[in-house]
């Protein structure tokens, strides 16, 4: 079995496209969604277009929670264009979206950690940044979910390209895809730290299972035409997107 799992697309069409088009390329059966789909100052609106005509397993983030919560509060920019920019029935897509989903092979997809879609699962914040989280870190954090058992878990927002497997029973392997559509960011959830790439390529994962239930994964970087994403975000009066998406450094 061969999953394409991608993430934090953020509404960045072109990225999107260009993933596609080289899972298409390298083949996959079957491609998942981790969630954070729509929010930024890009092409909402049609990237739910293009997502909702391809059906696939997606998850909802944190970023759909705050989206929708627009309909009460303003939210951060980048939720509020996003609800400015979509349909009803896009939002309502979006509000019927599961928080986690377990696939065939005992696979299991969260957005953040299984309990939390605010935290990060291979990475912890401190007072001095975001660091590469432990094993024991990570396996404390899948502890008592579905993840806990599971021979794969697929993450996602923290933005950053990483597996990690567990040393110990039933030697869990952890991925996260990285971001389709925003390889740089800064967050003060918890404490303020910044998420970089280094390079604005738009990234997913290529996860493959052998018959004894092992999985090989390529972190697969792909060019599109991130200035045309820069320029948009530009437009939109978002600057410090414009540099992440140009450059994939925050």
């Amino acid at each position: 079995m061969r999953i394409a799992a991608m993430s934090d697309i953020h509404g960045n069409l072109p990225a999107l496209n260009a993933v596609l088009a080289d899972i298409a390329r390298r083949g996959a059966d079957l491609i998942v969604n981790g969630g954070d789909i729509l929010s930024g100052p890009l092409w909402p609106r049609e990237t739910a277009d293009l997502l909702m005509a391809l059906q696939l397993p997606t998850i909802a983030g944190n970023h759909e929670r705050q989206l929708l919560h627009c309909a009460e509060v303003a939210g951060g920019a980048s939720d509020l264009f996003a609800y400015e920019e979509t349909t009803a029935a896009q939002r309502a897509w979006l509000g019927a979206l599961p928080a986690s989903l377990a696939l065939e092979g005992c696979v299991q997809v969260c957005h953040g950690r299984p309990d939390s879609d605010l935290d990060y699962l291979l990475e912890t914040v401190e007072a001095a940044g975001s660091r590469p989280a432990t094993a024991i870190e990570v396996a404390g954090r899948l502890a008592g979910s579905a993840g806990q058992g599971a021979s794969l878990v697929l993450c996602g927002h923290s933005h950053l390209p990483r597996t990690l497997q567990l040393p110990q029973a039933p030697h869990t392997l952890c991925v996260n895809p990285g971001s389709v559509g925003l390889p740089a960011f800064d967050d003060d959830h918890i404490a303020f730290h910044i998420h970089q790439t280094g390079t604005p390529h738009a990234r997913y994962a290529l996860c493959e299972r052998d018959a004894r239930n092992g999985w090989t994964v390529a972190l697969i970087a792909v060019a599109y035409d991130w200035q045309s994403a820069a320029d948009r975000a530009n437009r939109n009066g978002a600057a410090d997107w414009a540099r992440w998406l140009s450059t994939g450094l925050a």
